[in-house]
């Protein structure tokens, strides 16, 4: 088990917050303005088809149809947020997707995700399931 320096966790516990409410209200609510209140510009993207800038964000939620985003894992230390979610509406199958999350004084910052076809366990070599 991670060790925390003292008000570490309570960052890691806000951060989270940050990060679900910000999701929710722009993908979930569709609330373009959200990205004013949760994000800031230099907003450094890695995702490997996404341009850096907050204007990507503007331009692609509102053509999103059917988008759900279901975190079922959530984890942070300190300035990172991270998820483990079922997307659907992002491809044209449901896909899991990873989301690592860097915040800066409250606003998310950065971004790093993995996106992979979800398998069902029936297919699956190991017989897991994937999320």
């Amino acid at each position: 088990m991670a060790k925390y320096a003292a008000g570490q966790d309570e960052q890691a516990k806000g951060n989270v917050d940050i990060v679900l409410t910000a999701m929710r209200e722009l993908f979930a609510d569709k609330d373009l303005t959200a990205i004013d209140r949760y994000w800031a510009e230099p907003y450094i993207q890695h995702s490997p088809r996404m341009p850096n800038g907050l204007d990507t964000l503007r331009d692609v939620v509102p053509h999103l149809e059917g988008f759900s985003w279901e975190p079922q894992r959530i984890a942070a230390q300190g300035d990172l947020v991270f998820t483990h979610s079922i997307v659907h509406g992002w491809a044209p199958n449901p896909v899991a997707i990873v989301d690592i999350f860097r915040l800066d004084n409250g606003r998310i910052v950065e971004h790093w995700d993995v996106v992979q076809d979800i398998v069902s366990a029936e297919e699956s070599v190991n017989g897991n399931t994937m999320v």
